[in-house]
């Protein structure tokens, strides 16, 4: 099984920018276990909400084709916790994409304050074998991520090219 860690797209600028959203439930059972008596979303899957946002903006550039994994997190800042019934909102910028890497910067808003900053280095690992061998089929962009996949044809209006190929 794999998490999800958006619930849909609300803005998508291809090659640019993604806006993802978040909605942090109290029936979500990670809640409970973090901190006891103070549920609040842990720091990690904030992180990896905005990996994902980021990574299908980066993935989105060259059709899904490529295996897109996140090399580094080379920034993150938190200023307020994310509590059951906070809207997150993930906005994820291409700073820049070359054939082995990108690099992305990432703001998470909680209402209309800033939650976090997050700068994340992906991987294209296609083109960044280093003599290891992957399998064939495109393991990051699974069959789950097609419904949030979904969501960026309803902002776009783009058919057919948020298609998830293996």
């Amino acid at each position: 099984m794999r998490w999800i860690w958006i619930d849909r797209f609300e803005k998508f600028e291809p090659g640019k920018e993604a806006w993802a959203i978040k909605n942090v439930s109290l029936a979500e059972e990670h809640l409970h276990d973090h901190f006891p008596g103070f549920p609040v979303m842990p720091a990690s899957l904030i992180i990896e909400g905005m990996a994902q946002t980021a990574g299908i903006l980066v993935g989105h550039v060259r059709n899904f084709k490529e295996k897109v994994i996140l090399a580094k997190i080379g920034r993150a800042k938190f200023f307020d916790y994310a509590l059951p019934g906070d809207q997150l909102k993930y906005q994820a910028k291409i700073i820049s994409i070359e054939n082995e890497a990108a690099r992305t910067a990432g703001t998470v808003w909680k209402q209309d304050k800033v939650l976090a900053e997050i700068d994340i280095l992906f991987s294209h690992i296609d083109q960044n074998l280093g003599g290891r061998k992957f399998p064939e089929e495109n393991f990051v962009f699974t069959d789950q991520f097609r419904q949030v996949l979904r969501s960026i044809e309803l902002v776009t209006g783009q058919q057919g090219q948020s298609e998830v190929t293996s």
